[in-house]
């Protein structure tokens, strides 16, 4: 796997490569998607990624983050999609299409997408936790051939708080991709399915033998969504997710990133159930 931000001639370069902001969308309250190119083309057109992944943000001026990948490392848009939720994140939200970011990375491990051949997929995604999903679901889509059944089912607290509104009604005439959608609390015009996300387990027929699942979301969420799938027999090894931690290196080095044993930076940040359940820590 080439890291072509990070490394070069063996070494681990530190100064990010400048990115241009190209367009800006609004997703949800609190969250943007911004479409970025970096400004070296060498590195731009061999910039190559894997589904999980993710890169460090800096925000000059402000600081700097660390971000999920959204986008399929195949024929798709580079984008990162950020919640402001605090002074550096807020500070790229005050960002104008034309303006300058910086780019380290891509850090971690990603989804072992070789591994995956020939079993079914199941996207389980609440709220922003399908941020860090859609990278892979976008790359199963690619590779549609290549697996069994592919699900996603997605929830949110309102209608409004649905992420990638458009990317769900491209999904939704997908054929061979089956996505199922609810809501908490709906709305007037709602006409959709209502109550928490694994209420659609039986509606969706949900596989288990040779399956996979990918979730992704707030704890409550998470907790719920796991015990529901060990329940109806999937096993913790197939179960994956992705941590989310204050990481300020990404290389491993500043130790900020710890839980337990292991360094979400470089061991993760996607983990199996079972990988999760030694760290002691809650989601």
């Amino acid at each position: 796997m080439s890291q072509v931000l990070n490394i070069q001639n063996g070494k681990i370069v530190t100064i990010p490569e400048i990115a241009t902001i190209e367009e800006i969308r609004d997703e949800i309250r609190e969250v943007k998607t911004f479409y970025l190119s970096i400004d070296n083309k060498d590195i731009w057109n061999n910039f190559k990624y894997r589904s999980g992944q993710f890169v460090m943000c800096t925000i000059f001026g402000a600081g700097e983050f660390a971000v999920s990948l959204p986008p399929s490392p195949e024929n798709d848009r580079f984008h990162i999609t950020v919640r402001t939720v605090g002074r550096v994140t807020s500070a790229l939200h005050a960002l104008k299409p034309g303006d300058k970011v910086g780019l380290r990375g891509p850090f971690g491990n990603g989804f072992p997408f070789e591994e995956f051949k020939g079993k079914n997929l199941v996207y389980v995604a609440g709220g922003i936790g399908l941020i860090p999903l859609r990278s892979s679901i976008v790359h199963a889509l690619q590779h549609k051939k290549d697996f069994g059944r592919v699900l996603m089912l997605h929830g949110a607290r309102t209608p409004d708080d649905l992420m990638y509104k458009e990317n769900l009604k491209e999904w939704q005439s997908f054929e061979g991709f089956e996505t199922y959608i609810t809501v908490d609390v709906p709305t007037p015009d709602w006409k959709g399915e209502t109550g928490f996300v694994h209420t659609l387990f039986d509606k969706a027929n949900l596989p288990v033998e040779n399956t996979v699942a990918f979730v992704c979301g707030p704890p409550v969420m998470f907790n719920t969504v796991i015990g529901e799938l060990m329940k109806r027999g999937l096993s913790d090894e197939n179960i994956y997710s992705t941590l989310e931690r204050h990481m300020k290196c990404g290389v491993g080095k500043c130790q900020h990133c710890a839980v337990g044993r292991t360094l979400v930076c470089t061991d993760g940040p996607v983990y199996t159930y079972r990988q999760i359940k030694t760290l002691g820590e809650e989601i």
